[in-house]
Formats: C-alpha cells, structure tokens, sequence
C-alpha cells in the first residue's frame, strides 16, 4: 500500500477517536424504553449525533467514495469505493449501560476492505488495520493466538438480530450446542466487531456468524485476516459479502472449527 493510504488510516483514526468522544459524552445509566419504537429512536440519536463529527471528516477524506447509508445491510456492495461506518457499533450496549461498544469506519474498494478503524471510546483504544500492512493497536502490531486445539479454545458468536429468519436463528443454537461440546468456552454477546478484534489480538480463538451485516464482518474480517488469521465462511470456502456464514479464527483450529460449524 502507498503512503497516501496510511495517511488516510492515520486520519480515519482520528476521525473516529473524535466522534467516538461524542458517544462518550452521551453514556450514561441504563435509559428505559418503553416500545420498540421508543428505542429506536433512541438508536437512531446516537447515530446521528456520531455521524455529524464523523461523516464530514471521511468525506473530506475520501470525496470520491460513496457512502453506506444502512449499516444493517449485508450483501455485495455496487462496484467503486464505499464508506462503511457503523456510528455506535454495538449500540444497544451503550442504551444499557454496558461497556461494549465502539465507532467504526472502512473503506472498501470493489467489495474488499482497504482500511478500517475501531475505538473504543470507554478504554481510549483504538484498533487499525491496512491491507497488505498488517493489524495494530494503538500502533502494537497484533498477532492470532497460536492455540492448534479447538477443546482448549475459547470462541465466540453473535446472536441472530430481532426478527431475524426463524432457520438462520435455529442454526445459531445448533452451531452453539456444537461448540459448547467441542471447544474450551464459547462466548455469546454483541458486537461481533469487538469480538474479532479480540481474535486479532489473539485473546479470543475464532468467531463465527450466520448472515450478519457487512459493517459487522467486514471491518474485523481486515483485522483478523492482517493479523495473521483464517477468514472464510463457516464451510471453509472463501468469504464475501455475500456469504450466509462467516468464521475467522487462528489457524490452528479453523479445521476444527469448521467441522463443529457443519456437523
């Protein structure tokens, strides 16, 4: 990658640790909602109030790429570069006064992630990663966990999204039910981005997930990958968009895993 793509890392970086103070600023005790709707419009402020520091930035950034309006979406993205954010990356945490939660930002060329920045306003980390230049944190390059026994492994997944398809959530409980009888501990909880990022690390050994927004995968798929992980879908075969599964892991249980995955 050029130097012109660094910079541009180094200032989606800053783009999201400054809206991400915005986020901050707004968590506080756990709010109640009282109806569905009532929430989500509760959601939808905290986008909006992330997206008025943070889409100006990468706009000014990047002129000629286009923006993804619905971070919920999943599927292959039209051909060109494209923004993908996702302004209050678990955001259902921040209404509940958990911790977990971050803002997100990647820019995808052609359906590939070229760079991708996550901070987690709470603990002032932030993750990075550049294609073909590796994953860092906080500047630390990171590294998968070396772990080649799945029943020593702690995994993670996502659960399915309210109203998801009733097969797609019956397979996350079958994939559940798997893991729990091969791995070491299995971890279920939003965000996936925050979960990946924790694969890169090396803390968590893989992750797995069944359909799923791009703006959940695609920013962690970079990280896992840069950090030296496997990503494919869950049946071991390249990962696009497009796919109805996804599973990144170390290399050392990404057989394993994928054979608990298709049981």
């Amino acid at each position: 990658m050029s130097s012109t793509h660094a910079e541009v890392l180094a200032r989606t970086a800053d783009a999201v640790r400054a809206a991400g103070t915005v986020l901050r600023k707004r968590f506080r005790a756990v709010a109640r909602h009282e109806s569905r709707e009532e929430l989500m419009r509760a959601l939808a402020a905290n986008d909006e109030a992330v997206l008025e520091v943070l889409r100006p930035r990468l706009t000014q950034l990047r002129p000629g790429a286009r923006w993804v309006e619905d971070e919920l979406q999943g599927g292959a993205l039209p051909p060109g570069e494209w923004w993908l954010v996702d302004p209050a990356e678990g955001n259902v945490n921040h209404l509940h006064g958990l911790p977990e939660w971050a803002v997100t930002a990647t820019l995808v060329r052609e359906n590939r992630p070229v760079l991708t920045a996550i901070h987690l306003p709470l603990t002032g980390e932030t993750y990075t990663a550049l294609a073909g230049e590796g994953a860092h944190l906080d500047g630390r390059a990171l590294r998968v966990s070396e772990t080649a026994d799945l029943g020593l492994a702690l995994v993670a997944t996502s659960q399915a999204r309210p109203d998801e398809d009733a097969s797609i959530v019956r397979r996350i409980g079958s994939s559940v039910t798997a893991m729990l009888l091969d791995a070491l501990v299995v971890r279920t909880s939003v965000p996936a981005t925050l979960h990946l990022a924790s694969v890169a690390a090396g803390r968590i050994d893989a992750f797995w997930q069944f359909a799923g927004a791009r703006a959940d995968l695609l920013p962690g798929a970079l990280l896992v990958s840069e950090a030296g992980g496997r990503v494919t879908d869950a049946d071991g075969r390249a990962w696009t968009p497009e796919s109805d599964g996804f599973l990144a892991s170390a290399p050392g249980v990404h057989a394993a895993a994928v054979a608990a995955l298709t049981r």
